[in-house]
């Protein structure tokens, strides 16, 4: 493929990537381009905030997760027929998984994709240091190609020419400058920013902001021209089916009524998903179709599986809690022993209780905030057969969690996770496998092909 496309990174986390990043996306879409959004790393927020600026699915390029291998293939999937692609970037350039090197960091990925960086630069606090910062991280790996440099927080505009006067020896083109003053406001809570889904209205200004923001301080001409001299990228691209196929054998039949009815939980509780997973349950063979547990008081009619993934149930418990139609039609739907698959805010939901209040009661277990942040990638294996996977399954994730349950009994461990140490995570119990981990089944396509497969049969 030869879709023009950009690495959006920076020297490290608060420097602004996600705000130029999404300004350039609203940016370009706003001149009538098909502008294609992805996100480096396991992040679930910010490809909501792209999605609303480019009018497509937010993708997650995880190279610890999917494997370096699936990167441009799953880039080349969500670009094709685009414009132009914009890469966010995950921490600083050179950051990625603890101890793995260059694992997973944004640098990795860009050169995976062959795509130009562009280095955005908090300025507030530095005038002329800052062309010894910029030539460090072009010059530290020369595989990286760095493209230029935008400048963020910019306090006047002497200040400005200070910063111009001194990259002019690091031969690198200064591409946008965002002053302090116009900075745009997005609010963040206990896991980071606050969710497109909970705030739409007000989210919508914001990237609008972010994209005049982005049109009066930088060069879209020239940023364009570094995205179109992006070199053809070789390789695959991704195809759901071909990864449902890939796990064995022509897709079977799921029912004779047709295919199968698999619930997705969303809304502003549960905005944790990659997009990717819905399309390899359509490709498995089933009907994938949303539901809101904060509105809806009955599953979808004719649902043979449940999937519920991660957000944010205990800024929404008391509304979840209210909902116990809802509630009992899931409990119901998992004593059946339809296949239910749950991860993090899911096994939240599926608890007796979270912080105190009456949850669906699948498991027992009681849920609570805690003030300790879990969060980190996870090697793990299946320990239990379920119906994502069989015993001896091999599985990359992350967590990412203020959370805690207190288990009771009755239920298997669904993980035995090996790093950063050991211990079995958790539950398995009749057709539900719920757990903390998130996943991402473009790595593990056999575990959508297997639940469906359930829902089946």
């Amino acid at each position: 493929m030869n879709t023009p496309r950009l690495v959006i990174a920076a020297p490290s986390s608060g420097s602004g990537k996600t705000t130029v990043a999404t300004g350039l996306m609203a940016a370009f879409a706003g001149r009538g381009l098909a502008v294609s959004p992805h996100k480096v790393g396991p992040d679930y927020i910010d490809p909501g905030y792209h999605t609303l600026a480019t009018g497509r699915p937010g993708r997650n390029l995880d190279a610890y997760m999917c494997g370096p291998d699936r990167v441009a293939p799953l880039f080349a999937h969500g670009a094709a027929g685009c414009d132009l692609a914009v890469v966010e970037g995950v921490m600083g350039l050179y950051d990625g998984a603890s101890g793995q090197g260059e694992l997973a960091s944004t640098a990795q990925v860009a050169k995976l994709l062959r795509a130009p960086v562009v280095l955005v630069v908090d300025a507030s606090s530095q005038s002329r240091s800052v062309a010894a910062l910029v030539h460090g991280f072009a010059s530290w790996d020369p595989q990286v190609r760095l493209g230029g440099v935008i400048l963020n927080k910019v306090g006047s505009q002497r200040h400005e020419a200070l910063l111009r006067d001194a990259l002019e020896e690091s031969g690198l083109p200064v591409l946008g400058v965002l002053h302090r003053a116009e900075q745009v406001a997005v609010p963040s809570r206990h896991l980071g920013l606050v969710p497109v889904a909970e705030r739409r209205g007000d989210a919508v200004g914001a990237v609008a902001a972010m994209r005049e923001q982005v049109v009066a301080g930088c060069d879209l001409e020239a940023l364009m021209a570094l995205a179109r001299s992006a070199p053809p990228l070789p390789g695959e691209v991704w195809d759901a089916a071909e990864a449902i196929g890939g796990c064995g054998g022509p897709v079977p039949l799921s029912a004779p009524a047709g295919a199968p009815v698999v619930a997705v939980a969303s809304g502003a509780a549960f905005t944790f998903s990659y997009a990717e997973h819905t399309e390899l349950l359509t490709a498995a063979g089933a009907e994938v179709v949303p539901f809101d547990p904060l509105r809806d008081e009955a599953l979808p009619e004719g649902t043979r599986g449940l999937v519920v993934g991660g957000g944010f149930p205990e800024v929404y418990a008391g509304e979840l809690s209210a909902n116990a139609a809802l509630r009992k039609a899931v409990a119901g739907l998992a004593e059946s022993g339809a296949p239910v698959s749950a991860e993090c805010a899911g096994l939240l939901y599926l608890a007796r209780s979270l912080d105190g209040l009456p949850m669906c009661g699948v498991l027992d277990a009681e849920a609570r905030m805690s003030k300790r942040l879990t969060l980190g990638y996870r090697e793990a294996v299946a320990v239990s057969d379920s119906v994502l996977a069989a015993p001896g399954t091999r599985v990359r994730g992350h967590e990412f969690h203020r959370t805690v349950l207190e288990p009771g009994a009755g239920a298997d461990p669904a993980w035995g996770m090996h790093q950063p140490e050991r211990r079995v995570e958790g539950y398995v119990q009749r057709g539900v496998h719920a757990s903390y981990l998130h996943t991402h089944w473009a790595a593990a396509p056999g575990m959508a092909r297997r639940f469906v497969e359930r829902c089946g049969e």
